[in-house]
């Protein structure tokens, strides 16, 4: 076909991908694509950078295959290959970096900075990934209508990963609606008490507390262990609720790990919703950091972005900082960031994530093991419904926890084609926010693992 065609069947492409996918994904990943060739067999797409090649095809090759036979009516398959600048379409690469990363259904001008709510913390500049669409869901479902969405919202994670950061954008968006509206972390609510004990204020205490809208309580788990004012958290939180005011906990573990605190409360904040943000993946590292340095006003280059991206693997504060220490050299010593000074700075201030990374044999054993099946079964030829669902788990999360390629992954699991691989992980991508039972196994798989 020509070329004025491929570009039109493109396109049309890209117009159905633009209403299934997040913004922010669209145009970080799919927005300097075009099309390339097509003929009976195969269409090429084209993407700017190798990274770029990668990605679109460990985690959207079927989502694009399924479209462009829709479009061409035409069984092809379709091959990614990378292209450079001049791939870009003209019509779309004026201003191409100047795109903001934003969050999905953020709305201007809906924010209200208290003074204990930190006024970076909002929706618009939280960046989404499929290890956090769930839980910033819910927060944004929570904001919108609060004590009648999900009540109480629990949400947890490990450290640095964006728990603070959601339960402040709830904070901004319920106070500028004109919500009495408190964030707290489990520390001040303590010394608060503790402080209105000795000061014989209490009983103000607990009005200020107990008359909320919207209580936002950061990191639960630290009410251990404190008798008087898990005692008066208790009292609060059933106050509040019963009067159908909202209330969001954070925590580093979801409820039934809380095992320090009183069976009643744990149970009570399984009463609303329960949502875990994961360790981002690479294009969410990535994004990220595009975002941060964005806001900061600094251009860096896509391949330092993906070093940082590669070697910084378990928290967004740590990715800022390492960007930070970078572009505060970069300033102070007049000297741009490259590759080589970035893996120095890293190499000084950071390990190296990925040389801790898990073995894709312990993957293996992990899920067979929830399984109750043997390693070698997903490695065999077997096709029972139990064995399948587990290989395509194996598959997804040897792509996404541990970035192998799909042909890795596929020579991984006994010489299986690379094809086979993108089809078994995306179909467990796709369902894993729809499907509560899968996203349960494949957290309690990650809690053996990583614990």
């Amino acid at each position: 076909m020509s070329e004025m065609q491929t570009r039109e069947v493109w396109k049309a492409v890209l117009g159905e991908l633009q209403l299934q996918v997040p913004k922010p994904m669209f145009e970080t990943w799919l927005k300097r694509t075009t099309g390339v060739r097509y003929d009976e067999e195969v269409f090429v797409v084209g993407a700017p950078t190798p990274f770029a090649v990668e990605w679109l095809e460990r985690r959207m090759y079927h989502a694009i295959q399924t479209i462009v036979q829709k479009v061409t009516r035409m069984p092809l398959e379709v091959r990614f290959q990378v292209l450079g600048g001049a791939g870009v379409n003209d019509d779309e690469e004026e201003g191409w970096q100047d795109q903001p990363t934003e969050a999905l259904g953020s709305r201007p001008g809906e924010y209200a900075t208290g003074s204990n709510l930190n006024r970076r913390y909002t929706f618009d500049s939280f960046v989404i990934g499929s290890s956090n669409q769930f839980a910033y869901n819910a927060a944004r479902a929570v904001a919108d209508a609060p004590g009648e969405a999900y009540n109480p919202l629990f949400l947890y994670s490990g450290v640095g990963l964006g728990k603070t950061h959601l339960l402040q954008a709830i904070g901004h968006v319920c106070a500028s609606r004109g919500k009495s509206t408190r964030y707290v972390t489990s520390e001040q609510f303590t010394n608060e008490f503790i402080t209105s004990i000795g000061t014989r204020t209490t009983e103000d205490f607990r009005h200020r507390y107990r008359s909320l809208e919207v209580l936002l309580v950061d990191d639960v788990q630290f009410l251990s262990g404190k008798e008087q004012t898990h005692e008066s958290f208790f009292h609060t939180f059933n106050d509040l609720h019963t009067s159908g005011n909202q209330v969001v906990i954070s925590s580093d573990r979801p409820p039934h790990g809380l095992t320090r605190l009183e069976d009643r409360l744990r149970s009570r904040f399984q009463w609303g919703l329960t949502a875990d943000i994961q360790v981002p993946d690479l294009e969410t590292r990535m994004a990220i950091l595009a975002s941060k340095s964005e806001h900061l006003g600094v251009q860096v280059a896509d391949t330092v972005l993906e070093l940082i991206a590669k070697r910084v693997r378990r928290s967004v504060r740590d990715l800022e900082g390492s960007l930070n220490r970078m572009i505060a050299e970069s300033q102070l010593m007049n000297v741009p960031i490259t590759v080589q000074s970035a893996a120095r700075i890293l190499d000084d201030s950071a390990p190296d994530d990925t040389r801790q990374s898990i073995d894709p044999r312990e993957i293996l054993e992990a899920v067979a093991g929830h399984y109750g099946l043997e390693a070698e079964s997903l490695i065999a030829r077997g096709r029972t419904k139990k064995v399948s669902r587990a290989r395509q788990v194996a598959m997804y999360m040897l792509i996404y926890e541990l970035n192998m390629t799909p042909t890795q992954v596929g020579r991984f699991l006994g010489g299986r084609d690379h094809s086979t691989i993108i089809h078994g992980a995306g179909k467990i991508n796709g369902e894993i926010n729809e499907d509560m039972q899968l996203r349960q196994e494949v957290m309690d798989i990650k809690e053996d693992m990583f614990a």
